[in-house]
């Protein structure tokens, strides 16, 4: 495990400009991830009040469960903003620890097991997912660990770091998650890059990636539906209705039903009759595309490009490497999963169950990804202190 210095870590006495920070609140980003937010409360209802009105339920029962966890997510935001980030650097130790402690727990039987996978605590009727959280603590971790590099990075550190990052995408893998294990390699990907590490380096770490996916699938890790999925995408399934080409197919109907403009709110043929499976997690982008069509599709991928744009800003801006490689991280593990989700929704990646940031029907990911923002706030809102 890395070892923090905790006194060049700790932040230095509050100066009198540091009494103020939120004069210095990035309000771009802020405005974007909560324009994103509302977007997605629009879209989850769309995705199931007719659904649930066909069984006699209540049309907004996932649009209120979404506005609480949003107001959860805003508050854990601001808990994220209120503390000096560069506390994080002394206790990113105990932040991972804890992190990889919960990974193993839930595959005890305290964690809750549904559809094949074992990735949740079932806390007072929400499911706690603690590998989306997981995201946060290796940029951490990583983040600790590489802004106390001093000098090249040589290939015992990346070594250490590739470590680091391991354990929980292994963790994570054999839930089974692919999706999120996916997020983890490209953060410690993206955390070495801005290391400055040597492209031989990471040329080996991509040699032992593809070992290490070759062995899992003929070792039996991966389940059955999660080949099907990869060689669906690849044109070898032969049952279309019945196999996961089917979630494909209908979500690029949808999207290419929306033209330009769209349908209009609430008048999607393929929303309303459920043609989507997941359409209000996974497939949140077809009810976008069909209903918004093309306008409102390009306004969304726009807004992530604001959110990605203040991100990397702010890591330019960062009077630290800690507060840089914090956003860079941060701005990857948002990049990646709008990259692969828009991407199995438009037919171009294969389907591997990421949701889309802010959007997508969940109080784990939409809660993570508010607390990644809360911390690039952090360090724009400090970058003079």
């Amino acid at each position: 495990m890395a070892q923090i210095d905790l006194a060049s870590a700790a932040p230095a006495r509050p100066a009198l400009a540091e009494r103020s920070p939120l004069r210095h609140v990035d309000l771009p980003l802020l405005l974007s991830a909560g324009v994103l937010a509302a977007y997605g409360l629009l879209m989850i209802y769309s995705s199931t009040h007719r659904s649930l009105a066909d069984f006699g339920l209540n049309p907004a029962y996932y649009l209120r469960r979404q506005a609480i966890f949003l107001v959860v997510a805003a508050i854990a935001m601001f808990l994220a903003v209120s503390v000096d980030y560069r506390y994080a650097k002394i206790y990113a130790p105990f932040i991972y620890r804890s992190a990889v402690g919960l990974l193993i727990l839930v595959r005890t039987p305290l964690g809750h097991s549904a559809l094949g996978a074992q990735r949740w605590f079932q806390v007072a009727g929400f499911q706690l997912s603690p590998s989306l959280f997981s995201r946060l603590a290796l940029i951490v971790m990583l983040a600790a660990f590489l802004s106390s590099v001093r000098g090249e990075v040589t290939l015992p550190l990346v070594f250490r770091a590739i470590v680091l990052g391991a354990i929980p995408m292994l963790l994570v893998f054999i839930q089974p998650d692919i999706g999120t294990s996916i997020i983890l390699a490209a953060i410690l990907v993206g955390l070495l890059v801005v290391s400055g590490t040597k492209s031989r380096y990471l040329a080996i770490l991509a040699i032992a990636a593809a070992i290490a996916i070759f062995g899992a699938f003929h070792l039996g890790v991966i389940k059955a539906y999660q080949i099907q999925r990869i060689t669906t995408f690849f044109g070898k399934s032969a049952n279309d209705a019945q196999t996961a080409d089917y979630n494909r197919q209908q979500a690029e109907i949808a999207i290419g039903a929306g033209g330009l403009t769209g349908r209009g709110y609430l008048h999607g043929t393929q929303t309303n009759l459920d043609f989507v499976p997941e359409q209000h997690t996974d497939f949140i982008f077809t009810a976008v595309g069909e209903e918004l069509g093309f306008v409102g599709a390009l306004v969304l991928v726009l807004l992530f490009g604001v959110v990605l744009w203040r991100c990397l800003r702010t890591a330019m801006l960062s009077k630290d490497p800690f507060g840089t490689f914090l956003c860079v991280g941060v701005a990857t593990m948002i990049a990646i999963q709008v990259f692969v989700n828009v991407g199995m929704n438009i037919g171009i990646m294969p389907i591997t169950g990421i949701p889309l940031p802010f959007l997508s029907y969940g109080g784990s990911a939409l809660i993570a990804d508010f607390i990644g923002i809360g911390l690039v706030l952090n360090v724009h809102m400090r970058r003079f202190l």
